[in-house]
């Protein structure tokens, strides 16, 4: 016998004829409100936060997750280089950039 058919003959723990499947059915709908609710939605904003970064260019004004507002003048590998006055240039982390629009703290 496989796997699958084990699973739907064998009897619940109350002693009833129901198959063994019915008694994860909880389980499986828990998993997947997990999964609609929790883990695709991050999935999707880490998605659209890694197109942002790959997407930066040298004048875009940006906002650090520390709250520095600057423009980008010059890009590295893993680090940009904006300028958030006249002579001031801070060297910052791509991961420590989010979009100018965004509020910090709000969730859209």
């Amino acid at each position: 016998m496989n796997l699958l058919s084990i699973l739907l003959m064998a009897p619940s723990a109350d002693g009833s004829e129901q198959g063994g499947i019915m008694s994860f059915l909880p389980l499986i709908l828990v998993i997947i409100v997990f999964y609609f609710f929790f883990i695709r939605p991050q999935m999707k904003k880490s998605k659209e936060q890694k197109q942002f970064r790959a997407e930066l260019k040298k004048g875009d004004a940006i906002l650090t997750i520390g709250g520095i507002n600057g423009k980008i003048v010059k890009m590295g590998e893993t680090t940009v280089d904006i300028s958030t006055g006249d002579t001031t240039i801070i060297r910052v982390e791509k991961s420590a950039i989010v979009p100018k629009d965004t509020q910090l703290g709000q969730q859209k």
